[in-house]
Parts: structure tokens; C-alpha cells; sequence
């Protein structure tokens, strides 16, 4: 599917067939993601040509068409993903504009259940080296995937992949870099 800026939604192939939307992807124990999923690109010019907020009516169309996917589906709430969770060493959308937090509350996608005023004070806090092993350990439990086709060094992987959960849980500050805020989400998502 594709949802232009006026909110028109189209249809680019049909739900029965496999479209290739999500590339090379990981979730879970999931590999290549496209034969287990349907893709909904929303016009946006991205990060490399002056990303945008997304329009109220691209929104309420994305509502409308996942809530009719959802229900025909029976798709699990925790299932509902963005292409930066499952490919992201290669992808930032839909990225840190995007409202999951919002959507969350018509049970599209999944979020944490921790006050805004609370976190803002942990931001940036520093944690020692087991929190920031414990932290990888529930990205990874949530679904994040260590799996990689082409070499890079765990470091840089690992940054990717927090960069990634942070644009979804935590897109006030995406740097990559394990804090206090970040463990605390985690613990709470995993719970």
C-alpha cells in the first residue's frame, strides 16, 4: 500500500502476492520479511532530501488501513514494525517523526507505559557495562535482530541497532548510545 500526502491510499499489490518492500530483514527469528508481511509506504521525502512530518490525513488513513489489516489478519500488535526495526543497518524509516506513541493508542504497534516527565529526567544518565548488556539483551528480546549478512564490527552493529530502537521508543535523541532511558524502556517493554 502507499498513502499519498491527501491521505488517498493505493494499492500496489495485492495481499496475496509477495512484494518486495522490506528487502533484506531480520525480526526475530525472521528472516527476509517480505512472504510474512504487508508494507505501507507513506510519502515522505526521507532523511536524505528533508524529512517531514507526516500530514494528520496520512495519518488517520494509516489508522483506517491498519485497523482493517489488523482485524483481517488477526496481526499482533507487537508485529506492526517499521522498516528501521527490521533492516537497521540500512534503513531509517519511518523514523523519529513518526507517531508511534500516537498510534500505539489505537493498538497499532506497541509502547511503553512510562511517563514522558520521567524519562526526560534519566535522559542521558550514564549506566554501567552490565546495564548496557542488559539493555542489548531486551532490544534483542523484543525482536531488534544481531543478524547480519555482510561483516561490520559488533560496535558499529550494536549502534545501529540502538540508533534504530531509540528512533522508535525514544526519538527525542536517536545517538546510538546506551543511557539509563534507554535500559529503563527496555525493562519496561520486555515486561
Amino acid at each position: 500500500y502507499f498513502i499519498k500526502k491527501n491521505g488517498e491510499i493505493i494499492t500496489l499489490v495485492p495481499d496475496s502476492y509477495t512484494a518486495w518492500h522490506a528487502g533484506i530483514s531480520f525480526w526475530k527469528n525472521f528472516e527476509n520479511l517480505n512472504k510474512n508481511s504487508i508494507g505501507i509506504e507513506i510519502d515522505n521525502p526521507g532523511h536524505q532530501f528533508g524529512y517531514e512530518e507526516f500530514s494528520k490525513k496520512q495519518i488517520n488513513s494509516l489508522i483506517k488501513l491498519s485497523n482493517f489489516l489488523i482485524k483481517k489478519y488477526k496481526i499482533n500488535n507487537k508485529n506492526i514494525l517499521g522498516h528501521s526495526d527490521i533492516a537497521p543497518f540500512r534503513k531509517k524509516d519511518p523514523g523519529e517523526k513518526f507517531p508511534w506513541e500516537q498510534l500505539s493508542r489505537y493498538k497499532i504497534g506497541f509502547w511503553h507505559k512510562l511517563s514522558q516527565r520521567y524519562l526526560n529526567s534519566i535522559r542521558k544518565k550514564k549506566v554501567n557495562n552490565n546495564d548496557k548488556k542488559i539493555t542489548l539483551k531486551n532490544i534483542f528480546k523484543i525482536g531488534y535482530s544481531p543478524f547480519l549478512k555482510k561483516k561490520i564490527s559488533n560496535d558499529k552493529k550494536n549502534m545501529l541497532i540502538i540508533k534504530a530502537f531509540q528512533r522508535r521508543f525514544r526519538p527525542k535523541l536517536v545517538n546510538g548510545k546506551i543511557d539509563r532511558e534507554c535500559l529503563i524502556i527496555t525493562k519496561n517493554l520486555v515486561n
